[in-house]
């Protein structure tokens, strides 16, 4: 049994292998592939803003807590800034402050790359370049292709914007869950995107080479057919655990029986305790 407060599940990458999935805490790590097939239980206890710190009991949970922070926190913190979420909505490389430039700036003018992404549909999206892979296994892709790197975000995010108009920008998780798999002619895909793109970023294309897909595979057993998302609600449920048999990870969700899925990552900030059975 560990105890500690969840964050997003840690990945690594290997060609023709299945992802390696961790939960890291404060003093341990579970690498959680081990424990595929066995009975795992996830047992919620209070609340932890990722930003401050602050402990949150059951009962202000529901009022004060949002993507793992806590209100005053989500309104004032830069790593939540509308930027993230809406790229093209980056000024650093013209100097202005959203919540703290030095941050920005850190983070947005570096290289960027706009891809697209196979699970059910293709989908577009933003990333930095350095974090790519990371991306795509966090959004459960089964297959993904670098489309375009560009020297920052506000780029990358108009360059989003513009394909978002002829491909999606989301990824259905149930669909994803289910693994329904397409076949994607990603030469054709690549050179019809890239005559979609906006004027101003098509001096980049040349710094992109990479013209094959990343193939990334997961670690399931068996495929949920019509998964149901769990939730940790302690005004509705209490500290009721969230468990299972664990029958795979895809994306950020653990799959477990019975047709249920966890989303780590929208649980993040929550301490729990977590035990295994075989």
């Amino acid at each position: 049994m560990v105890e500690g407060v969840l964050t997003k599940m840690h990945v690594q990458y290997q060609r023709q292998h299945p992802v390696d999935y961790f939960l890291s805490f404060q003093n341990s790590f579970i690498h959680l592939n081990q424990f595929i097939g066995q009975h795992l239980s996830i047992k919620p206890q209070s609340c932890h803003c990722l930003g401050c710190h602050n402990i949150f009991t059951p009962n202000d949970v529901p009022f004060f807590f949002r993507r793992g922070y806590c209100g005053s926190c989500f309104s004032q913190r830069p790593e939540i800034g509308d930027w993230v979420i809406s790229p093209e909505l980056s000024q650093s490389h013209l100097g202005i402050e959203d919540r703290d430039l030095a941050y920005e700036k850190k983070y947005q003018l570096q290289p960027h790359i706009v891809y697209l992404a196979a699970t059910s549909k293709i989908k577009v999206g933003v990333t930095r370049k350095k974090n790519a892979i990371i991306r795509w296994i966090d959004q459960g892709a089964n297959q993904a292709m670098e489309l375009l790197e560009v020297p920052n975000r506000y780029l990358a995010g108009i360059t989003e914007v513009a394909l978002k108009k002829y491909y999606s920008s989301t990824t259905p998780w149930q669909q994803m869950l289910k693994g329904e798999h397409i076949h994607v002619d990603w030469s054709r895909e690549k050179s019809h995107a890239l005559e979609l793109i906006p004027n101003q970023v098509k001096q980049y294309v040349a710094n992109t080479t990479d013209s094959h897909p990343i193939n990334i595979h997961y670690p399931i057993k068996t495929k949920p057919i019509k998964p149901k998302s769990l939730s940790i609600d302690f005004l509705k449920n209490g500290q009721t655990p969230i468990e299972g048999s664990l029958q795979g990870i895809r994306g950020q969700y653990l799959l477990f029986a019975n047709q249920q899925v966890f989303n780590v990552r929208r649980h993040e900030g929550f301490k729990v305790e977590i035990s295994v059975k075989k």
